[in-house]
């Protein structure tokens, strides 16, 4: 990460009149999430599936709820138990800082399903989880009944076997199993209401700004929603990029600028090259 290009990026943040943060599995890294890179870094997080070679498109999918819903509730239990203890690092609190300082403020656009970022206290109108949210659930058989929070779900985990303990969550409206209410790999059940409000007020937001400046941190090309968000927004909103990445910095030339690193180390370096 050169002197040029952490002045460029400071020069981007302080010419823009709005900030939009497009995060992938790598922002929640310095907090001690798991980004799952590749089969290995999946079950170095999950030993228990390594023993049974299974992966996360494998698990993380409506039909292993269907076949195995103990094993699926005690892989997304876990998870939802550490999203639940885990604390954002202190890079939520600078983006918030840099969009406090913009005529139109900022907003998120993540791929994400931890809720870290409402828990560092954004703007929860101004959110996009464009592939759901662990803190809520819905029905496995899709009966009609809404999604409903996930507050009063208490996992009850076996980590050593990564399998469900506990009664499994119920519909209330027919009794069948619940699942997260999040975008799964082959997942033909996803109800997206609630997501596909926030795509609009972000839209309406989008609409508002004039020099808007994109913060993508963390977001690789293996699942590139985020990425393509973020470039669609410089396109046809004349924003700049500023990318924070460890592996995959490279941005087009005249769209804005790379930074290689991680998030919490670029943001810290970047505020002192905005401090007065």
């Amino acid at each position: 990460m050169s002197d040029d290009a952490l002045r460029h990026a400071a020069e981007l943040l302080a010419q823009a009149d709005a900030l939009l943060v497009t995060a992938g599995a790598g922002m929640g890294v310095d907090s001690g999430l798991p980004d799952f890179r590749g089969r290995e870094g999946f079950w170095q997080a999950y030993p228990a599936l390594a023993d049974a070679r299974l992966d996360f498109t494998t698990v993380a999918s409506p039909a292993t709820f269907e076949r195995d819903p103990h094993l699926a509730w005690g892989f997304y239990g876990h998870r939802l138990a550490l999203y639940r203890r885990t604390l954002p690092h202190a890079g939520f609190g600078l983006l918030k800082a840099w969009g406090r300082r913009m005529r139109h403020g900022l907003a998120v656009f993540t791929s994400n399903v931890d809720g870290q970022f409402q828990r560092a206290g954004f703007e929860p109108a101004l959110i996009h989880e464009c592939h759901g949210s662990l803190h809520w659930l819905q029905c496995l058989r899709g009966c009609g009944e809404p999604p409903q929070p996930a507050d009063s779900l208490e996992p009850e985990v076996d980590t050593a076997t990564c399998r469900w303990t506990g009664a499994l969550p119920t519909c209330a409206g027919c009794g069948g199993l619940l699942r997260p209410n999040l975008l799964m790999f082959g997942d033909w059940g996803w109800i997206g209401d609630r997501y596909d409000a926030q795509e609009r007020r972000l839209s309406r937001w989008l609409g508002t700004v004039n020099r808007p400046v994109v913060v993508e941190i963390g977001a690789g090309t293996a699942l590139p929603a985020v990425r393509h968000f973020g470039h669609q927004v410089v396109l046809q909103c004349g924003g700049q990029m500023v990318r924070i990445n460890p592996r995959e910095a490279a941005v087009a030339p005249g769209t804005g600028v790379g930074l290689p690193g991680q998030a919490l180390a670029v943001l810290t370096a970047l505020e002192a090259r905005l401090a007065p």
